[in-house]
């Protein structure tokens, strides 16, 4: 039996934490759906094609050499539907602090609710990579600084030449 994982997110842009989670996952799933989350309300740096194509670029090698299957897909209602529409038994989500877990603990149990075939799966975050966040990676790359040491060299070639100064 094929186990599925979701690993849902903005990805605007993939960090080099969402890769360690995704490195995590791979000892529970044979398949990672990462799912983008595309909201009408939410103004992306990037478009949902721009960061399927990062993810299937960045991720698709760190899963393929651990014997892992990834599918990259965009989703706009709950996650636990996305879930089931992708056949995933577990919904993987990354904790870098406190305040990840008073957040993600709600959301899980309230999929929990609605889902309960769905479990979800919390990974740690590695020590490196705690304190990235891609709010934080855009906000860095939109001021001119160097991003290179919180994402991978595509993402941050295309966030440079994404913020390009005159």
């Amino acid at each position: 039996m094929i186990r599925t994982a979701l690993y849902t997110g903005s990805f605007d842009p993939v960090t080099n934490g969402h890769l360690d989670v995704l490195r995590q996952a791979c000892s529970v799933a044979d398949r990672i759906v990462v799912a983008i989350g595309v909201h009408s309300s939410k103004a992306p740096i990037f478009s949902a094609e721009e960061r399927a194509e990062m993810l299937r670029e960045v991720c698709g090698p760190v899963l393929q050499e651990r014997g892992v299957a990834l599918e990259v897909a965009t989703f706009n209602d709950l996650a636990v539907e996305a879930a089931r529409r992708h056949g995933a038994s577990l919904i993987v989500r990354g904790l870098r602090d406190g305040t990840d877990f008073d957040y993600e603990i709600q959301m899980a149990s309230m999929n929990a609710a609605m889902a309960p075939e769905v479990q979800t799966l919390f990974f740690a975050a590695s020590p490196p990579v705690r304190p990235i966040t891609a709010t934080l990676v855009r906000q860095i790359a939109g001021m001119g600084g160097d991003v290179s040491a919180f994402v991978p060299g595509l993402v941050a070639e295309r966030l440079k030449a994404k913020f390009k100064r005159p």
